[in-house]
């Protein structure tokens, strides 16, 4: 094989996260955005040390299970990988990469796997599922019409409208479509990121599954202030006028008929950032309407959330993925066993006044989701997390539900856990992608817990942890993969492990 050579192939499998496995006689390349048993064609784009990569020119033979995609802007839009394939077909896919994955960790130390593997849990909902968006301001071709929406897949800077996308519920398009409207003809340019010029950047949209509560802050440069600063008020009105029946006066193009959200707006926020990256950040924000905030609730707990809180972002699916976590906690206890969604209330009742001596540290606690969860089978519960707005979240939101045996602290596990005085008998872990540090793992294994609950987001990461944890004494005892995200090839697992007699 040669670089620039084009090849037609079968694709053998799936490796996580979109990884296309296919045969030729010179090896395997690997080409992404395909699904297993397509034949495709492909050029070789790299090869090295006996391993190629291709970019996918063309499907030549869809694959028997291939279904057409219910999103008009899929294979488009950057977004989802997945949804040409029936759901069953999705889950039964991650299931099998994220046993693999871990099979992996015991047969390249020359052992045969011995833990138990849970299978998949499926998210309650396969579409309109995600409680937030980041939507961009761009073009979908150069020097075309403003669009709104998501990275053409491929590309860096071309942006295609998302007006139908069905990860996301009628009014997060209802907002889009307004709000592009609104832009079409107000003479204002959109941030380019390569000139650095322009100004209208994102539209960041949340909402509340439980509650309805709707939060929307546009992003813009301080580019064309004075400009914008005039729009800002008919902005505001236009995006209110969703409540309303009529919501024709928003701007919206009639054809569409008198949509009106189901929601209720809790906040609009403009929010400037004149950062060169393209992320959604704040150099300032103010508030056009309403408040900062919205309210969430998940498994009984109510949470506070503000325009960059970290937040699962399929809040039912977080429900499976927690209650999970507290089911291999609760196994830990030994004296908890709930049922599928019982609340926080339920499983402190059922407690009652019994034994409650277990210290948990909820090591990369973010908001302190699951440190709230565990509070109430807890003496206390510790929870480290290095964005302080997430820390000040965490308490804020303890306070909320009466939770007055936690602690946040801010700051990097690898330096706080030097300083913390109480030792743990239970340890949860919930890192970013990249996983635990590897300078921090040693501090957490010299704890010697007898047990540990590990939850990620990036299996890969997890594999290279969990073999450190083997080497140290512990065994990996059960696994579940929990689908957070249907339609991509994202997926979250829950690790049980235990430290072995020896």
């Amino acid at each position: 094989m040669k670089k620039g050579e084009q090849y037609t192939g079968t694709v053998e499998k799936l490796e996580f996260p979109n990884k296309g496995v296919i045969p030729v006689e010179d090896g395997k390349v690997i080409v992404k955005n395909v699904i297993p048993s397509q034949k495709v064609s492909f050029v070789i784009q790299k090869k090295r040390k006996g391993k190629a990569q291709g970019r996918l020119v063309e499907v030549l033979e869809k694959s028997p299970v291939e279904i057409d995609s219910l999103c008009p802007h899929f294979g488009i839009c950057g977004g989802c990988t997945y949804q040409n394939l029936p759901y069953e077909e999705q889950l039964k896919i991650k299931e099998g990469q994220i046993k693999e994955l871990l099979n992996s960790v015991y047969i390249n130390r020359g052992e045969k796997p011995s833990y138990e593997f849970e299978g998949i849990k499926a998210s309650p909902n396969q579409f309109a599922y995600r409680n937030k968006m980041e939507f961009s301001f761009g073009d979908e071709v150069k020097d075309g019409p403003l669009s709104l929406g998501m990275h053409k897949r491929g590309s860096f800077y071309d942006v295609v409208s998302v007006n139908d996308c069905q990860i996301v519920d009628e009014d997060y398009r209802l907002i889009l479509t307004t709000v592009l409207e609104f832009f079409k003809d107000k003479q204002l340019s959109f941030y380019h990121r390569m000139r650095q010029e322009g100004c209208l950047r994102h539209l960041l949209v949340r909402k509340a599954v439980k509650t309805g509560e709707i939060l929307i802050a546009l992003v813009t440069t301080t580019q064309e202030a004075e400009v914008l600063d005039g729009l800002l008020g008919d902005f505001t009105q236009a995006l209110l006028n969703l409540e309303k029946e009529n919501c024709d006066d928003a701007g919206i193009d009639k054809s569409q008929g008198n949509r009106k959200l189901t929601g209720k707006i809790a906040g609009i926020l403009h929010t400037k950032n004149d950062s060169l990256a393209d992320v959604v950040k704040s150099d300032e924000t103010n508030i056009l309407y309403g408040k900062d905030y919205f309210y969430e609730e998940l498994l009984g707990l109510k949470f506070k959330i503000s325009q960059f809180s970290f937040f699962q972002t399929n809040s039912l699916g977080a429900e499976v993925l927690y209650e999970t976590a507290r089911e291999y906690v609760g196994d830990l206890n030994g004296d908890i066993h709930k049922s599928e969604k019982e609340s926080v209330q339920d499983c402190e009742q059922k407690q009652g006044n019994g034994k409650k001596d277990k210290v948990v540290f909820d090591l990369y606690s973010g908001t302190g989701t699951i440190a709230q969860l565990l509070a109430p089978v807890a003496k206390k519960v510790i929870g480290v997390e290095i964005v302080e707005e997430a820390v000040e979240a965490a308490k804020k939101n303890a306070d909320l539900n009466g939770l007055d045996n936690c602690e946040f602290i801010a700051g990097d596990v690898l330096k706080v856990i030097d300083d913390i005085e109480e030792k743990p008998d239970l340890i949860v872990l919930d890192p970013p992608r990249d996983g635990i540090h590897p300078k921090a793992l040693p501090k957490i294994i010299a704890y010697g817990v007898d047990r540990i609950v590990y939850i990620s987001c990036k299996p890969t990461s997890l594999v290279r942890d969990l073999d450190v944890f083997l080497e140290s004494g512990y065994e990996m005892v059960k696994a579940t993969a929990v689908d957070m995200f249907p339609g991509t090839g994202h997926v979250e697992t829950v690790v049980l492990i235990q430290r072995t007699n020896g």
